[in-house]
């Protein structure tokens, strides 16, 4: 039995990368790992990480998914900041979908010890 990598690129399998985020069994250690993981939360539709993920200075009261998108692949273009030592970072990104792709520059701050998505700036 062939083990897939895990949807946000990289080789881990999902249960041992993104996954043990998601089931809530350990935080997201790096800005980084917080956006692969929830650009992986996108790719499986898992809301309820999503909005436990989110500021809660700007998270929605509700978030409804695409039910017909399909992401296709991340790439992480540029991190600043984000790790073990600071209490914020960005991570910038190109997220692929069928037909299409996102650039992103996302921010993050740690609320409580843990990182959670504040905001993000589209770019061309």
């Amino acid at each position: 039995m062939t083990m897939r990598s895990c949807p946000c690129g990289l080789p881990e399998a999902y249960g041992d990368c993104c996954g043990r985020y998601h089931s809530g069994t350990t935080a997201a250690p790096t800005a980084e790992a917080l956006m692969r993981s929830r650009y992986c939360a996108f790719v499986k539709g898992d809301v309820a990480y999503l909005l436990r993920t989110w500021h809660p200075r700007t998270r929605p009261g509700t978030l409804e998914l695409d039910p017909g998108m399909r992401w296709t692949g991340l790439e992480i273009l540029d991190t600043s900041d984000g790790s073990a030592f600071h209490s914020s970072g960005t991570v910038e990104f190109r997220a692929s979908y069928r037909g299409g792709s996102l650039h992103e520059r996302s921010r993050f701050e740690r609320v409580d010890g843990a990182w959670v998505y504040v905001d993000g700036e589209f770019l061309p």
